[in-house]
């Protein structure tokens, strides 16, 4: 007998800094929250979120993205450890894409160039976080 999965519910990056975190998230992907300590918060609703260990979970179509910030700050991601190769989000359309792109030039985020893949039906623009978490967007590539 095998775990019947059916779908990712979610994934969640630790990261060294929370507001540097946040505000890259926020301005690349502008996810909605679904959780995080509301400011003024009391001691029972602190104790109720403490699973976010001072860090957001954001909600989207895709499911659950959350920011745990309990890195070292000296620390780097690297996708040559045992753990996280990348995460990659889904985009629509080569179109969409293409703006994902130019959504990036617009932030100076540095970025590939959209590379086609070819039979694998799909084109990738990858790119960093902060923490330098792999990142890539991905797209039918028709």
């Amino acid at each position: 007998m095998t775990i019947a999965a059916t779908d990712y519910h979610h994934v969640r990056l630790t990261v060294r800094d929370i507001a540097v975190s946040r505000k890259f998230y926020d301005d690349v992907f502008g996810f909605d929250v679904a959780f995080e300590v509301p400011e003024g918060a009391d001691e029972q609703t602190r104790e109720q979120l403490a699973f976010l260990y001072g860090g957001v979970i954001y909600q989207f179509g895709g499911g659950l993205l959350g920011l745990r910030p309990v890195a070292p700050g000296d620390d780097s991601f690297t996708e040559d450890r045992s753990g996280l190769d990348h995460v990659s989000f889904s985009v629509a359309s080569l179109a969409d894409l293409n703006d994902a792109s130019a959504h990036l030039d617009s932030l100076g985020i540095e970025h590939e160039p959209i590379k086609d893949l070819g039979d694998a039906g799909i084109a990738i623009l990858e790119f960093r976080d902060p923490d330098n978490i792999a990142l890539e967007v991905s797209a039918p590539n028709s």
